[in-house]
């Protein structure tokens, strides 16, 4: 597996980890439609499911992880996340938030940006 890949998956598990800590009850990871993946689908509050995406870097030289949420990805994780709710029959409220990881060898950051953008 590439290095960039296994990075992703650290990044998906400790943001896992993360939303847990906060009270998040994890429904999925990596739920696929077409070409479009969700990394986490979470909930906390009754009324609302959370579609997460988890960008993960080593060094934030190029660019914090969060400016790498594309409007093309954003378009992307909407489509998935429609159908997410349509095959589980869900009729609730959908909140996108992004969790960025830093991590290296010396460096282990978790920012948690709720809302992060807004679907139309």
């Amino acid at each position: 597996m590439a290095h960039h890949n296994e990075l992703g998956k650290i990044g998906e598990q400790l943001a896992t980890e993360f939303l847990q800590k906060k009270g998040y009850s994890i429904l999925a990871r990596n739920f696929f439609y077409n070409k479009a993946e969700i990394d986490i689908i979470a909930q906390k509050e009754d009324d609302t499911i959370v579609m997460i995406e988890v960008k993960t870097r080593n060094s934030s030289f190029f660019g914090d992880p969060q400016s790498f949420v594309t409007a093309k990805k954003i378009k992307l994780l909407v489509k998935a996340a429609n159908e997410y709710m349509i095959v589980n029959n869900l009729d609730k409220e959908v909140r996108f938030d992004i969790i960025a990881v830093l991590k290296n060898k010396t460096t282990q950051e978790i920012e948690h940006f709720e809302n992060a953008f807004y679907h139309f």
